[in-house]
């Protein structure tokens, strides 16, 4: 099977699942599936994919993986009690062929938040790996691993590049779980310090590297309509974090409504309290220059901040990045469905996101227009105009 353990997936599942726990545990939510690529055609495989999935509700924590759990510093033990309960309901999800577009599928998560919050990465890796062992039966492995060694070699070989650091953020679009591993395990090998740690939970543990993550759209999504007024939703939520979190985790989102929104609430207060923020949308140049810009006129040394770049990265991109702000601020870096997808094919851009909370809808306004997800338009305007955010994203 795909997913033999529930720890298969991103650190920042658990860490907003904390904050469900102790929050929110009565929100009721609703997750859809897209695929971004033209032309996919994904219909033949659902009996496949509600195999994996029947199967992914089966599975419980083990003791050990508990444990390991426990000893983040981050994770507070009624939580981990709580997982010790945990087990995935196959009733919250169902999958189909789309009854309007031939070749695509539906899939819908809808349930308690607490319950639910759990199946977007581990469905999405399914999904990517029953699609690609179909379609692709002779991957050109040789190929990938010398990409890797090439992509490897960018960064340790050149001494400038000794500070950069790289993460691996791939576990949703990989090509398949055992060429994540093994993309994981040579990053580890090979790329010594400038290999930050993994996204995904299971290969920290069992790898011994670092878990990353602190939240994903979906909280913040959520909080339009968990807190008491829209316009205040994402204070509201950077404020519940730091409640949970008391200055751990402390790297905020900022492409919910788009960076003019972000920078408009994350204010001096909010600057203090954050060690950083991730880049998730937009150009990542202009977005690193206001970012530094923005903490410098609320006279916050940038350098003691870190920026975190993590949207479509590759590495040579990331490079660029690197040496265009190393001085000015602390970096990090997130490269995903490159580093765990390139085996000479096209990777699927497909996600699984946040659609509805507590009956009503919720929405992200990205700084990359196709980005945008939402089933209501007339919900959609309305957010854009409460967050002064401009019709073209």
């Amino acid at each position: 099977m795909i997913i033999t353990s529930l720890l298969d997936t991103d650190l920042y599942k658990f860490t907003m699942m904390q904050v469900v726990l102790h929050h929110f545990p009565g929100a009721q939510v609703e997750y859809r599936f897209k695929c971004r690529n033209p032309g996919i055609d994904l219909a033949p495989y659902v009996d496949e994919i509600r195999a994996e999935i029947r199967h992914l509700c089966t599975l419980r924590f083990t003791e050990p993986e508990l444990d390991w759990l426990r000893s983040l510093r981050f994770i507070k033990s009624d939580f981990v009690d709580f997982l010790g309960l945990f087990q995935m309901n196959e009733k919250y999800i169902s999958v189909r062929p789309s009854s309007t577009a031939p070749g695509e599928i539906d899939i819908t998560v809808k349930g308690p938040w607490l319950h639910t919050i759990l199946f977007e990465i581990p469905v999405l890796a399914i999904v990517n790996e029953i699609y690609f062992r179909n379609t692709q039966k002779a991957p050109d492995y040789p190929g990938g691993r010398k990409r890797l060694l090439d992509k490897i070699g960018l960064i340790r070989d050149d001494p400038g590049l000794a500070g950069m650091r790289v993460a691996d953020y791939g576990t949703r679009r990989r090509f398949s779980r055992t060429w994540h591993e093994e993309v994981i395990v040579g990053l580890r090998d090979s790329l010594g310090d400038n290999f930050a740690g993994t996204s995904n939970v299971w290969y920290a543990m069992k790898h011994g590297v670092l878990p990353l993550g602190t939240m994903a759209h979906e909280y913040l999504q959520a909080c339009q309509a968990l807190g008491s007024r829209l316009r205040d939703s994402q204070t509201y939520g950077f404020e519940m974090w730091a409640r949970e979190y008391r200055g751990d985790l402390g790297i905020a989102l900022s492409d919910v409504y788009g960076i003019d929104a972000f920078l408009r609430d994350f204010d001096l207060y909010f600057c203090k309290l954050f060690d950083g923020a991730r880049h998730d949308s937009g150009d990542p140049f202009d977005w690193g220059e206001r970012l530094i810009h923005h903490y410098e006129t609320n006279r916050v040394d940038p350098r003691t901040k870190t920026l975190i770049f993590s949207d479509s990265l590759n590495v040579p991109l990331a490079i660029s990045l690197y040496k265009r702000f190393r001085d000015r601020t602390r970096l990090a870096f997130g490269i995903g469905t490159n580093l765990t997808n390139d085996l000479g094919f096209t990777p699927l851009q497909i996600v699984i996101k946040m659609v509805r909370c507590n009956g009503q809808p919720v929405a992200k306004l990205s700084d990359s227009p196709e980005k945008t997800m939402c089933d209501d338009p007339a919900y959609l305007a309305y957010l854009r105009q409460v967050f002064q955010t401009k019709v073209s994203q």
